[in-house]
């Protein structure tokens, strides 16, 4: 036994920490965009949903480079709360292998119900989905995916209301 204090229930409260802060809703992160980036003069924000953060954090931080407003969530009920609280949002671009009581394509559901303008946009890496699976006007993409590929589908969904 050594002389130092133990660290360990520390160590447990910092671990419930994070975990916490996992499931908690972010604060969206944004950054200046140059006015190519812009639709109309505004941007378009973004809602990324995917339980894996080191892959949220990636796509967060490249659509917000890309000049995207971008909020972002864990699970679907932190989506739903923000969508509940942010209506500019314009694309909710989710993972379908969620945890919870919601996957993917029930939280596109409830969001083509509740939220009919939000653009859709569902991602896997464990398999493919048919487009029948998504509502009507969703898009489908397969992990790994293009960032740039994402990107320039976001602002064709936008810039197709526009036109």
């Amino acid at each position: 036994m050594s002389g130092f204090p133990s660290d360990r229930g520390s160590d447990r409260l910092n671990r419930t920490q994070l975990e916490q802060d996992e499931d908690r809703w972010c604060e969206p992160r944004v950054q200046l965009a140059t006015d190519r980036h812009h639709t109309m003069g505004q941007k378009i924000s973004v809602l990324v949903v995917e339980d894996e953060a080191l892959i949220r954090m990636d796509m967060v931080d490249f659509l917000q480079r890309e000049g995207f407003e971008v909020f972002e969530a864990a699970h679907s009920a932190a989506a739903i709360e923000i969508l509940e609280r942010t209506p500019s949002i314009a694309i909710i671009f989710t993972d379908f292998d969620m945890p919870g009581t919601m996957d993917g394509l029930a939280l596109a559901a409830a969001v083509r119900d509740r939220w009919p303008p939000v653009k859709i946009v569902v991602t896997s890496g464990h398999g493919m989905l048919e487009l029948t699976d998504l509502p009507d006007g969703g898009l489908f993409f397969s992990k790994p995916y293009g960032h740039d590929e994402i990107a320039t589908a976001f602002r064709g969904l936008v810039s197709s209301d526009l036109a």
